[in-house]
């Protein structure tokens, strides 16, 4: 684009991706995703290079691009927010806003797993930030009924000791 163009000459493109699609999740995520539907587990595994544990499980590394151990090891249930970030428009295949959304180093992890926390009062985003900042410690509640999916869990904040 050449930066003279004014901004009226732009054209705006409409556009609308809807569409149905079967993900292939391969050896590794299907086991991570079978534990959290059958055993309520999270599982990691190893890299033998940086010896970090990695979670959600992936095949290789994501620091190393080496394969992962065929070991595998859970981690903890509760871990810390490294960040987050509220979501205030609707999405499809989302619950309505607003909606807070996290990555959690699980105790035990040396990497981060992202989902929902719950259980947060988000009428007022500058006081649910500030109590996210203040109350970093979540916990893993798994819902009732799983499906295999990164959704058979979310995150509720941990009350300060």
């Amino acid at each position: 684009m050449n930066p003279s163009t004014p901004v009226e000459d732009l054209l705006l493109l409409p556009g609308n991706w809807n569409f149905d699609y079967t993900y292939f999740a391969g050896a590794t995520a299907s086991r991570f995703f079978a534990e959290l539907r059958d055993n309520q587990r999270i599982l990691g595994r190893r890299c033998p290079g940086c010896e970090r544990l990695v979670v959600p499980a992936r095949s290789y590394c994501d620091a190393c691009y080496v394969a992962t151990r065929d070991e595998w090891e859970p981690v903890g249930t509760e871990g810390t927010i490294d960040a987050f970030g509220f979501i205030s428009t609707k999405f499809p295949g989302l619950p309505d806003p607003p909606l807070v959304i996290a990555f959690v180093t699980l105790d035990g992890a040396d990497s981060a797993i992202l989902n929902f926390v719950e259980g947060i009062d988000l009428s007022d985003e500058s006081a649910a930030g500030e109590y996210l900042f203040t109350h970093d410690r979540v916990r893993v509640v798994f819902s009732e009924q799983r499906e295999g999916r990164i959704t058979d869990f979310h995150f509720e904040s941990v009350p300060n000791s």
